[in-house]
């Protein structure tokens, strides 16, 4: 697995000028511009995305977790308990789906409101 984190950026110019001109830190996605509502940065191994898509919905912080295989992670999680009933107590806040920029997701909240998305690059 390979951790991504999303931080909530108001601004998108601003942040990226900060993440790029002051802390070294490169756009990693070439069809990202300075207008996307997401960007990916990275610098080495670290990698992590900005966004202003989601600042004012999302409550707690937000990581991507990149793995081999989101159905199986999911039939995993499913069978060791967790519960994908999509009712109010289900921490499942979407099952794996295909996003349109060609990554599979499954998207699990914790108790505190902080979200793992759960991502691969669609086969």
């Amino acid at each position: 697995m390979k951790l991504i984190p999303i931080f909530k950026v108001r601004d998108m110019h601003i942040a990226l000028r900060h993440y790029t001109e002051v802390l070294d830190f490169v756009m990693t996605d070439p069809d990202d511009t300075v207008d996307s509502p997401v960007i990916d940065l990275g610098n080495g191994d670290a990698a992590f995305q900005i966004t202003t898509h989601e600042s004012e919905k999302l409550f707690g912080s937000v990581a991507n977790v990149w793995v081999d295989d989101v159905d199986a992670q999911f039939a995993k999680y499913k069978a060791r308990g967790l519960n994908t009933s999509g009712k109010q107590n289900s921490p499942v806040e979407q099952g794996p789906f295909d996003q349109t920029w060609g990554r599979r997701e499954f998207y699990v909240k914790d108790p505190d409101g902080n979200t793992l998305r759960f991502v691969a690059l669609i086969k």
